[in-house]
């Protein structure tokens, strides 16, 4: 899992039908401490994340693991929110 930011949302009017239906949001990376990294991922939105919002998302199989995204052309997806980070 990765912690992430969401930066903004993706439109597309055109896409596979299995994404019908599915928010597409552009994540991007950030460190423990909540400083930007610079890789910015375009990952479904699982959990009703908005703009602003730290989250977790993972990649790569293990996005096509939720019941939302199984068997789907899906790369990366929003797994959780966090209300909260302790790091000592």
């Amino acid at each position: 899992m990765v912690l992430g930011k969401v930066i903004g949302t993706v439109w597309a009017t055109r896409k596979d039908e299995q994404l019908r239906g599915l928010t597409l949001q552009l994540v991007r990376e950030i460190e423990a401490d909540g400083s930007d990294k610079s890789r910015v991922v375009v990952a479904v939105d699982s959990v009703g994340a908005g703009v602003g919002e730290t989250v977790l998302f993972v990649q790569g199989s293990s996005a096509r693991q939720t019941e939302l995204t199984k068997n789907k052309p899906i790369d990366a997806v929003i797994t959780a929110i966090i209300d909260k980070l302790d790091v000592e």
